[in-house]
């Protein structure tokens, strides 16, 4: 390990220097692979989940900087609308569309990915990032705890309906987050139904459970199947941090990276030609980073392989015909 490795891990394990913008910025004057050529996505469909603000609307941007067709999917349609306006006026060229579509509702995500396969056909890239840390625990109409359906379920059927082989789809990016490594795979309790409600337990449990099923997709798909990989943003000031967490926010806000230098890494991901190398990764700042730090966070196969299986029966009804390469469900 070279003495930038050494101290790079360091500033990750001491959080603060490698969540924020001090981190990001070290990092990119040090040790930043290459910028993605520019025009790189020309020609090409992104889906961005999530993009009417925040790392979401970030990340459309600069998707649209390198010439991608961005198909932006937002909740609340209208503020999708207003950001595609912001875009528009900020990159010369970009015409991104807009889909209401509820990533926590698995009905509502098997309409859009059937308009999706209709209008635009086989995509380059998905990024799933759509998100919300409810105060109590809520549930979907489906019955299913809100940051499970909208983390974990939602992207899960949009990928299993639209990227799950190569002629659909090349690249998948899960935005997980940092609050992962605090938490294992909870298969004894994935809808949250024991125990008091915490919202950031919930979060950051299903963050982690993004990136579990990143690396299950990774392995049912191959090296024939699209490449997934996820990331995390590092500390970042976004509309969603101000509103779950004000306190926090206000401590941190000069250490906080902004919403582009946070969705830095998953655009790389889209679009640079390294992520496209491997397959099943943890992404910081362009770089790999280790999925756990403490043992007592990992999870066995055999939890693992319930997991997918859990995942595939939940969203089996809205699944229609699909199949991957290896197979469906």
């Amino acid at each position: 390990m070279t003495e930038w490795r050494f101290w790079e891990r360091a500033m990750d394990r001491a959080v603060v220097p490698g969540y924020s913008r001090i981190g990001y910025h070290l990092r990119r004057r040090v040790d930043f692979p290459p910028d993605p050529e520019p025009g790189a996505l020309k020609g090409r469909t992104v889906v961005v989940t999530g993009a009417s603000s925040g790392l979401g609307e970030a990340a459309v941007v600069g998707l649209a900087r390198l010439g991608a067709s961005v198909v932006m999917v937002a909740r609340d349609g209208e503020r999708g609308e207003q950001a595609r306006r912001r875009i528009e006026a900020d990159v010369p060229g970009a015409e991104p569309s807009v889909y209401p579509c509820d990533m926590g509702s698995l009905p509502d995500v098997a309409r859009f990915a059937k308009a999706l396969r209709a209008e635009h056909g086989p995509l380059y890239a998905l990024l799933h990032n759509a998100g919300g840390m409810p105060a109590e625990r809520t549930e979907t109409a489906e019955g299913h705890e809100y940051s499970l359906a909208v983390h974990v379920l939602g992207p899960h059927l949009l990928s299993r309906l639209v990227a799950a082989d190569p002629a659909s789809c090349s690249r998948v990016v899960w935005m997980s987050s940092g609050a992962m490594y605090a938490q294992r795979l909870p298969v004894d309790d994935i809808e949250y139904t024991r125990g008091p409600y915490q919202p950031t337990v919930a979060y950051a449990r299903t963050k982690r459970m993004q990136v579990v099923l990143a690396e299950l997709w990774a392995e049912h798909l191959g090296d024939g199947g699209p490449v997934v990989h996820a990331t995390h943003p590092g500390w970042t000031d976004t509309p969603g941090l101000r509103s779950s967490m004000p306190t926090f926010r206000r401590i941190t806000a000069p250490l906080l990276r902004t919403p582009q230098e946070g969705a830095d890494t998953a655009v790389w991901l889209c679009a640079a030609d390294e992520p496209g190398l491997s397959t099943g990764r943890f992404w910081q700042d362009r770089r790999p980073r280790p999925t756990h730090y403490r043992a007592s966070t990992r999870e066995s196969r055999p939890d693992r392989a319930w997991f997918w299986r859990r995942c595939q029966e939940l969203t089996h009804p809205w699944a229609g015909e699909c199949h991957s390469h290896k197979g469906g469900h």
